[in-house]
């Protein structure tokens, strides 16, 4: 006979942890730069009282069980409410990425069937042209106060008059922790974008293995930034990592440039801050200017693209800045592996713990993977021997939202698109995407690899390789560069500072400058347009030389 323990079953809810962030650190801070201009300060015990009075309205304005409640907005307290009040009264929190295009926001909104939009006073407008295809939406409410409410061809209700009428009595009710939690849509680079539908299950979890010792590490003396917006699978977690840490939250709201970054770190004390590379490359150039510092950042989690060494180097050696890179992607909540010392890692030469570090990292307790190669068997871990990244674990996605067809195969493994190489620590380095990857002559060629390197030359800001046409060799790596403000670099430059680095077959055969480098809406290189736009450019070259 199975014997069973004696230990209570509890769902594992979302709402419980801004409860618990009220009731232990009612007075810890959410620090926001609004959408308005000013800043704007409250305790989590406030907080939870608004969401509270927000249930309230999604319940006068319709919302049943289950709907979809939509966003497009910015990371701003008005958003972090929505976070939970959505989300804890048995609702889906459905954020959408405003900057894509108009057809993609219509074709998440409607295929989401969200119910009430929310919408910050920035995409209004777009809102305003896309309403007559919005088929789900019965209402549209403007994130902001009466005195800000703007003249709209919508019929906008107001955030603070629907909350100034609004009861704060609400009790947070008890569901299956399974229930779906929140929806978030992948870029859709390819074909429509596909719906990802957390639990609470999964987000819980995922926050309790982000936010440990080992991970990110956090703890109440902290205050967490998501430069990572909010619609960006779901800021990597943070607005859910704060509160159950008691952790400062600081939300940016819509200021991205490097001033604004820099000064709302300096303002508000910001010492743990996740976001792509390209904004730390844009906050580097304002700090470069005007000489000005971070002093009070001390980590910072930098994803979505492989981070060149280059970068990391700079933020530690300069600013004091550890970085922790994290591998992940929307499916997986976005944890998937985090570049985080080990003692055994520790203890190499400075020279190779360096080098491991600089890679994407290594799996979270909770999280299984293992790379495969084209026989389907592991590759060996020997940090060369690339193959296809497979993940499984509580917060990675089985399928896709209104799809029947699970996207996992029998045993449960996840195939996340990447090609990488592990070593024997543990530790992957990213490779390429498996769409991306070049492949010159049967042999492989990494564009990351590439990229990383030309971006470590002083005058280049960005750097973009892709696979294009060769007549001889099927493909070459073809190599788009962006230089830095007020300097201007050469292809030979660049090929030049690279020669002795890497094998000469992989060197890009040209390199062409640029003064625009197309980026998707989540801040990537944009790696189809960029094939589509110089897909015969070394044809064309190789013709004017013969």
């Amino acid at each position: 006979m199975t014997l069973y323990g004696l230990m209570q079953e509890r769902p594992l809810l979302i709402a419980d942890l801004l409860r618990y962030a009220a009731t232990y650190h009612g007075d810890r801070q959410v620090a926001t730069r609004t959408v308005e201009g000013p800043m704007h300060s409250y305790g989590y015990a406030e907080a939870e009282q608004r969401s509270k009075k927000l249930v309230n309205v999604l319940n006068k304005l319709g919302v049943e069980d289950s709907d979809r409640v939509g966003t497009l907005a910015w990371s701003t307290y008005r958003h972090f409410e929505l976070f939970y009040a959505a989300s804890g009264m048995g609702a889906v929190l459905h954020t959408t990425n405003p900057r894509l295009f108009d057809e993609q926001i219509i074709y998440i909104i409607n295929h989401a069937e969200d119910k009430v939009l929310f919408i910050d006073l920035t995409f209004i407008p777009i809102v305003e042209r896309i309403a007559p295809k919005l088929t789900s939406v019965k209402f549209f409410v403007a994130m902001t106060d009466r005195a800000h409410m703007p003249d709209s061809s919508l019929d906008l209700l107001c955030y603070e008059d629907l909350l100034s009428d609004a009861s704060a009595d609400y009790e947070w009710p008890e569901f299956d922790e399974r229930k779906a939690s929140s929806l978030c849509y992948t870029s859709g680079t390819t074909g429509n974008p596909k719906g990802v539908l957390y639990s609470h299950r999964s987000t819980v979890i995922h926050a309790m293995a982000a936010a440990r010792n080992g991970a990110f590490g956090i703890s109440p003396y902290d205050a967490l930034m998501p430069i990572a917006p909010m619609y960006h699978a779901n800021a990597w977690s943070l607005p859910y990592v704060a509160p159950m840490c008691g952790a400062k939250l600081v939300l940016p709201g819509p200021g991205m440039d490097g001033e604004s970054i820099q000064d709302i770190i300096e303002r508000e004390g910001v010492t743990f801050t996740c976001a792509v590379p390209t904004i730390f490359t844009t906050l580097f150039q304002y700090l470069e200017k005007t000489g000005k510092r971070i002093d009070s950042l001390k980590r910072a989690m930098i994803g979505g693209s492989a981070v060149p060494r280059a970068m990391s180097d700079k933020l530690l050696d300069t600013y004091g800045v550890q970085v922790l890179q994290i591998w992940g992607m929307t499916e997986l909540s976005p944890l998937g592996t985090l570049s985080t010392s080990t003692p055994r890692v520790d203890q190499l030469p400075e020279a190779e713990r360096l080098d491991i570090l600089s890679r994407q990292g290594r799996a979270q307790y909770g999280l299984e993977i293992k790379v495969v190669g084209p026989d389907g068997a592991e590759v060996p871990r020997d940090g060369q021997t690339s193959g296809d990244l497979w993940v499984r674990g509580p917060w990675v996605s089985r399928g896709y939202f209104r799809e029947e067809r699970e996207v996992v195969d029998a045993d449960g493994w996840f195939n996340t698109g990447d090609v990488v190489a592990i070593d024997g620590y543990g530790y992957i380095k990213i490779t390429d995407r498996s769409k991306d990857v070049i492949k010159s002559g049967g042999e492989w060629i990494s564009s990351i690899d590439l990229e990383n390197l030309a971006i470590a030359h002083p005058k280049v800001h960005m750097a973009a390789v892709v696979g294009v046409f060769h007549p001889k060799w099927e493909e070459r790596p073809l190599m788009i560069v962006l230089p830095k403000e007020g300097v201007t670099v050469s292809e030979d430059e660049i090929l030049s500072f690279m020669d002795g680095k890497v094998a000469k077959w992989w060197l890009p055969d040209a390199v062409v400058i640029v003064d625009e480098i197309p980026m998707t809406a989540t801040g990537k290189y944009k790696k189809t347009e960029i094939r589509d736009i110089y897909r015969n450019h070394l044809v064309e070259r190789l013709e004017k030389l013969a």
